[in-house]
């Protein structure tokens, strides 16, 4: 049996100190005042801390009253949580901790706050962050039978600090969650993008009812239903892999006939919009960071000298095809040619190779098609689209599969730019794994 505290036992945190208080031992503190059901209270903050094994900091992060949703928000500035009532916190339990005592914290914050505003202030004691995925109304059920436990730790690694947490839930759980552990920032990252994700099915799902209302002949229900058991790509785990972006000839069309039919029947929002313009801005985000690699780029004042040309492997939507209708690569590259950048395609299925001479020499190279890799002298070839099985090993050479059946060499000096994160490191050449900065 744990001895723990609970700092913050209001709507979420008293449901879980009770739910916790079932095995363990609870201490917990609030400035309001509370009537707990199975643990005590304690008049101060120290005696929820001082001889606790474990201590969860459960206050809130909240947005000013205007940003609560009960009225329209999109013409307020955007605005950050407020930390001010958990750096507070924290600063007061490093008064009394000891590093013999683990702080959990489970506030809502965004990524990299942990390690900008936190971290400082607790160095007296062990700590992970670990937030929450609870629903109001089914706190008590969905603290002991949560879909994963996300543990975050400085450096993503499962420590003993973060295995203890794993033992100790354990002791209360009543399924088999997932147990998540990253870095802190992975794990912030995590909580708040899984609200997101929620909010832009439950919106999207909405726009199907409002142009069902607007249009006429059609049920909600039957469509929503449709969508909903198709498991492949919408509801399963298809398209969460990051890599070029959306591509195809169909996804950006239906975005962009929506949002003129959402103009059309004066539907009133611009998510389709949204959706377009953030496959832009991600394509010239990546084209920034090539530019940045193959010259002195400078996007605030859009100029440029150029040293290494550009060179993107698959000009097509994706391998295998010749299909350019929809290609995210080549979106990537309009923005490189805009700025004056010498910009070459490698894919043989469209019947673009650069000359030799400039594959004689360094370029920046970015794989817009999942790689396959040849590993040295092996020649343990994964052909086409990487299968995610193959064991990534450092080796003196590589070869890079295009998916289209042939191999690409590097020049040395080439720095290698891979959005799927797969190519191992090469004797003189830098490989990039883009959207990867876990130091």
């Amino acid at each position: 049996m744990a001895s723990v505290g609970f700092i913050g036992v209001g709507k979420l945190g008293q449901a879980c100190a009770e739910m916790v208080a079932e095995v363990h031992d609870v201490v917990g503190y609030d400035v309001n005042p509370v009537e707990p059901e199975n643990f005590t209270m304690s008049d101060t903050l120290e005696g929820a801390v001082i001889g606790q094994d474990i201590v969860f900091v459960a206050v809130p992060t909240p947005h000013d009253p205007q940003y609560d949703g009960k009225a329209p928000t999109s013409h307020l500035p955007n605005k950050d949580f407020d930390y001010s009532l958990v750096r507070q916190v924290l600063s007061d339990v490093n008064a009394v901790a000891t590093k013999d005592q683990l702080v959990v914290l489970i506030s809502t914050v965004l990524p990299g706050t942990t390690r900008r505003e936190f971290i400082d202030l607790i160095p007296n004691a062990r700590f992970v962050y670990n937030p929450y995925l609870i629903a109001m109304g089914t706190v008590k059920w969905d603290m002991v039978n949560p879909e994963m436990v996300m543990i975050g730790t400085e450096d993503g690694s499962e420590t003993g600090d973060a295995l203890e947490l794993v033992d100790f839930y354990k002791t209360i759980m009543q399924n088999t969650p997932r147990y998540i552990i990253g870095t802190w920032d992975e794990t912030e990252c995590i909580k708040v993008f899984y609200n997101t994700f929620i909010s832009a099915k439950v919106s999207l799902v909405n726009m199907i009812q409002d142009v069902a209302e607007k249009s006429g002949n059609i049920n909600a229900e039957l469509v929503c239903d449709a969508l909903a058991t198709s498991d492949r790509r919408i509801m399963g785990p298809g398209y969460m892999k990051p890599g070029m972006g959306d591509g195809g000839a169909c996804h950006p069309r239906d975005n962009i006939a929506l949002r003129y039919m959402a103009e059309k029947l004066d539907l009133g929002y611009d998510l389709f919009d949204a959706v377009m313009l953030s496959r832009e801005k991600q394509a010239e985000n990546m084209a920034i960071q090539l530019m940045d690699f193959a010259g002195d780029w400078h996007p605030t004042t859009q100029t440029t000298v150029p040293s290494m040309p550009v060179i993107i492997v698959g000009k097509a939507y994706k391998p295998l095809v010749e299909y350019e209708t929809g290609s995210s690569s080549m979106l990537v590259g309009h923005y490189i040619q805009k700025a004056g950048f010498e910009l070459h395609y490698y894919d043989e299925k469209t019947g673009d190779m650069p000359p030799q001479e400039v594959l004689d020499n360094p370029a920046v190279y970015l794989l817009a098609h999942n790689p396959g890799i040849t590993y040295g002298d092996q020649l343990d070839t994964v052909p086409g689209w990487y299968n995610g099985e193959h064991n990534v090993t450092d080796c003196d050479t590589a070869l890079i599969s295009t998916g289209n059946g042939s191999e690409l060499n590097f020049a040395p000096e080439s720095i290698v730019v891979d959005p799927w994160r797969k190519t191992p490191d090469i004797d003189g050449v830098t490989v990039i794994h883009y959207g990867n900065t876990r130091k």
